[in-house]
């Protein structure tokens, strides 16, 4: 009796008949044997089609697939440990859905652009398939992680009616009468849900109008915001460093053939457990400078700089208490020197930059409104906000992680945009 499975499944079935709905991703012939190269989705396998065993309507329609084109295909299921798999198929039957023709993305190299036009078609590569499953692994990590902690996921809203952090780097769009902007961020929607639910978090998509078109930025991405009441800066960052060792273990676990698609060195992997180092902004503004850079006490870091500091640290590293003057209005000075706030980017090794950004959140009020004049912010427009501090306040914390840039790091990637289904740069809204 033939059962239908996928081949994710076949390692179930070995030495059973059965069928399976896939495509072809590649043949070849030696004579009177053909090779199928065959996916579904769930995963690769191949099929391969003996002359003298088969039916010859089944003999000619192998050799008629063409790539791409979609089929039911049946077999006995085989282990072979040559197969990166460690399973094959010796097919018996072969139905075929649809023939293609012309089908674009071929074997031979392609440049960046083509592909990006056709990323419909590409996302069906062995490597852009891995990266994708990597990115639902992270995804199913991240919420267990949560889950398992005690948070409640909080889902804030995409259309807001003013900026986050003051920036201007914002989509604009009308609200019937009013004016409204695509959100850069959920933080402040999950300061008042934390204030009713002690720990949650949101998962969603924010969008940044800046015009940057550097290796790690989209103008589309995903951001995962937990905000803690009654959590300072120390427990924030113990949390911080856990979930990110999670999300790396599980990736480990899970996705192994997935990596060694990607040619990921996993050792470097495996060195990301909790707790990472941490240095201040004064202690790295002082590396730097012995290191050659010229960077003043007081300017962010930009990628070269990071990149610098990271290269130190085989796992991720903290930089905490940065300047007041460059960060968030929201942030908490230290109580011991107001000049820096209680903050920390958690910067990934590598050279990926930083994946984390978080801070104890002020919760004096009449600190925050010195802050509003001082940022010239429309209390009108932030009054809700200006309320968590006046009804109730109590010390509380979080952070962003951003997804793609933590997909990118794990997986190696040279780029950020393979990290998103489809993703939208700078010049690029298509397909």
């Amino acid at each position: 009796m033939t059962t239908t499975c996928v081949i994710r499944d076949v390692n179930r079935h070995v030495g059973e008949e059965v069928r399976i709905g896939g495509w072809l991703h590649n043949k070849r012939s030696s004579g009177k044997i053909q090779f199928l190269q065959l996916r579904d989705g769930t995963g690769f396998i191949q099929g391969v089609v003996v002359k003298s065993e088969v039916p010859e309507e089944v003999w000619e329609a192998a050799k008629s697939l063409t790539q791409e084109s979609s089929l039911y295909f049946t077999g006995i299921v085989r282990e072979e440990p040559r197969s990166k798999s460690g399973y094959e198929m010796t097919v018996t039957g072969v139905e075929i859905i649809q023939l293609t023709e012309d089908y674009p993305i071929t074997p031979k190299e392609h440049g960046v652009d083509f592909l990006m036009d056709h990323r419909h078609l590409w996302l069906r590569a062995p490597r852009q398939r891995a990266i994708l499953t990597i990115r639902a692994e992270i995804i199913r990590a991240v919420q267990q992680f949560f889950d398992e902690h005690g948070f409640t996921l909080v889902d804030p809203p995409i259309l807001t009616p003013s900026s986050c952090e003051g920036t201007t780097e914002l989509f604009h769009t009308k609200y019937f009468e009013e004016d409204a902007f695509l959100t850069q961020s959920g933080q402040l929607y999950m300061e008042a849900a934390a204030m009713a639910l002690n720990k949650v978090y949101s998962f969603g998509p924010t969008f940044r109008a800046e015009k940057s078109k550097t290796r790690r930025h989209l103008i589309e991405f995903w951001m995962i915001e937990p905000e803690m009441a009654f959590v300072d800066h120390e427990e924030n960052l113990r949390v911080q460093e856990q979930f990110v060792a999670h999300i790396v273990q599980s990736v480990l676990k899970n996705c192994r053939a997935e990596l060694d698609t990607l040619g990921r060195d996993v050792s470097k992997l495996e060195k990301v457990t909790a707790p990472f180092p941490r240095i201040t902004y004064d202690e790295a503004i002082q590396f730097l400078q012995e290191q050659g850079h010229d960077i003043p006490w007081g300017e962010d870091f930009g990628a070269p700089h990071e990149t610098a500091i990271a290269e130190k640290y085989e796992t991720p590293v903290f930089i905490t208490h940065y300047p007041t003057s460059i960060k968030a209005f929201y942030m908490k000075p230290d109580p011991n020197r107001p000049e820096v706030v209680l903050c920390a980017d958690m910067i990934a090794p590598e050279g990926y930059g930083e994946i984390i950004g978080g801070s104890q959140r002020i919760d004096d009020p009449e600190l925050m409104e010195e802050r509003f004049r001082e940022h010239e912010l429309s209390d009108e427009a932030y009054q809700w906000y200006l309320d968590l501090r006046k009804y109730g306040s109590v010390p509380h914390s979080g952070f962003g992680l951003g997804l793609e840039r933590t997909v990118a790091w794990i997986c190696g990637l040279e780029h950020v945009r393979e990290t998103i289904p489809f993703p939208r740069l700078l010049y690029r809204l298509y397909p």
